[in-house]
């Protein structure tokens, strides 16, 4: 009697060891779906695809007796277009030895009209000059390792056209004295020269609106310099983590831009290379003697 006893105790015992048991591993599977669920939703960044375009041939352009090509010889725009068109806008035109964005005064509201300037080769390794001026009061930009990107709306499959600046570091070009943005961001971050919103020029040494100006782009392996008037004014270098904390200091944070902060902290994408671009901010601005020396 006792021996029975004790036999249907222990059946009894694991039967509940063994509903346990298999309880226990459906909720663990449970729980493991749901968080390789979640790092899935999580690892997923904005939906977008970078275009690829046709590129013009470096062959066809003049080089110089300082190795630079001349991509814009003062009087025909041959290679340039619209950033996401395959026209020049009208806006921009050649006058007197310059490209010219003729200006609206709207600011950063692009008309059909407008919209930012590219030269439609993917730059690397190189070294970028060229000389600009602005307007009273006047705002743009030059872009680098730039890619022309498509967000994708994951509701309905539509895609939108994403402004440049969100895949592109910025060289800030601006009137200090007469524009609000100077006064903006951190440390003058938003001034003449300066990496938009993120490292200010130092020393800032840009001429007066009307006047010219020379800006000098070094793009090297990741390293960065921003030269203005014959003196170099900041150095960064991509692809680092303080190049990540930069990002996320800034405007263009994982937090209140996901998909400006992805492009960024990828900035040329897997070949790490991109266009160079001029910003049309709704001023008029002009830009001459543009060239380019490969460092490849």
């Amino acid at each position: 009697m006792k021996k029975n006893l004790i036999l249907a105790v222990s059946c009894m015992t694991f039967v509940a060891a063994f509903a346990s048991c298999g309880g226990g591993t459906k909720k663990a599977e449970n729980n493991a779906d749901a968080t390789a669920e979640t790092a899935k939703t999580e690892k997923a960044g904005p939906e977008y695809k970078v275009l690829d375009n046709q590129q013009v041939d470096l062959s066809e352009f003049k080089t110089d007796k300082d190795g630079y090509i001349v991509i814009f010889d003062g009087k025909e725009m041959k290679g340039w277009r619209g950033y996401g068109k395959e026209g020049i806008p009208g806006k921009w035109t050649v006058d007197n030895g310059a490209i010219k964005f003729n200006g609206s005064g709207g600011g950063e509201a692009q008309d059909a009209e407008g919209g930012d300037l590219i030269f439609a080769h993917k730059f690397k390794n190189f070294e970028l000059e060229m000389e600009w001026k602005v307007s009273k009061g006047g705002n743009s930009g030059i872009f680098y390792l730039a890619q022309e990107v498509e967000s994708v709306n994951p509701e309905n499959g539509e895609t939108r056209l994403e402004p440049i600046y969100i895949s592109a570091p910025e060289y800030q070009v601006l009137d200090n004295e007469n524009h609000p943005d100077a006064k903006l961001g951190k440390d003058n971050n938003r001034q003449s020269a300066s990496l938009y919103d993120m490292i200010p020029a130092v020393p800032q040494n840009a001429k007066p609106f009307g006047e010219w100006n020379k800006a000098k782009i070094m793009v090297y392996k990741g390293t960065v310099v921003h030269g203005q008037n014959d003196t170099n004014v900041l150095e960064y270098h991509l692809w680092t983590p303080q190049w990540t904390d930069m990002l996320q200091a800034s405007k263009f944070s994982k937090d209140k831009w996901p998909l400006a902060f992805e492009l960024l902290n990828n900035v040329g994408g897997a070949d790490r290379e991109g266009y160079i671009g001029l910003q049309d901010h709704g001023d008029d601005v002009w830009f001459r003697n543009i060239r380019i020396k490969v460092l490849d």
